[in-house]
């Protein structure tokens, strides 16, 4: 991948990851939030995993996205108010993200730089029969409870947001 798109790519989605967390419409956020996705989609893509990054497209800035602006609008949920600044939570998040930022430093400092993707150095990965296997094979029954609980969470948001006729 070229160095300059992985950067555009991996800064769009550190900047709209942001603003997930800082906007206040949850409708923003949620769209956000799918831009975000869609700049992973194509770091993966860059690095020769299509299979994922057709699925993150595909599962998560698609279907799950959806399925969450569907509740956020079955639950008419509003802008959230402004608050008073909470300096103490606030210094205390800083800190946080610093000791974690220079963390990240520390460990990615003593990696050197790739020069090709895996795809060039001549070996074949056939990712869709691996993870068709291993969800069929090894992980049938999680991926059938999942499947069953999202059935279930989904009747429930809409049974919940039924406006009652009196």
């Amino acid at each position: 991948m070229n160095p300059v798109l992985f950067w555009i790519f991996a800064s769009l989605m550190l900047v709209f990851g942001a603003m997930v967390v800082l906007l206040r419409n949850p409708v923003g956020s949620a769209l956000s939030l799918v831009v975000s996705f869609l700049c992973l989609a194509a770091l993966f893509v860059g690095l020769d995993a299509f299979f994922i990054g057709i699925i993150q497209v595909l599962v998560y800035a698609g279907a799950v996205m959806v399925l969450f602006l569907f509740i956020i609008m079955l639950l008419d949920l509003k802008t959230e108010q402004r608050r008073k600044l909470n300096l103490p939570a606030f210094l205390g998040g800083l800190a946080v993200v610093a000791a974690f930022v220079a963390l990240l430093v520390r460990l990615l400092s003593g990696f050197e730089p790739g020069t090709v993707a895996a795809s060039a150095l001549g070996q074949r990965v056939d990712d869709v029969r691996g993870v068709g296997f291993a969800l069929f094979n090894d992980f049938n029954l999680p991926l059938q409870v999942v499947g069953a609980l999202v059935l279930v969470a989904t009747v429930g948001v809409v049974v919940l947001s039924k406006h009652r006729l009196k």
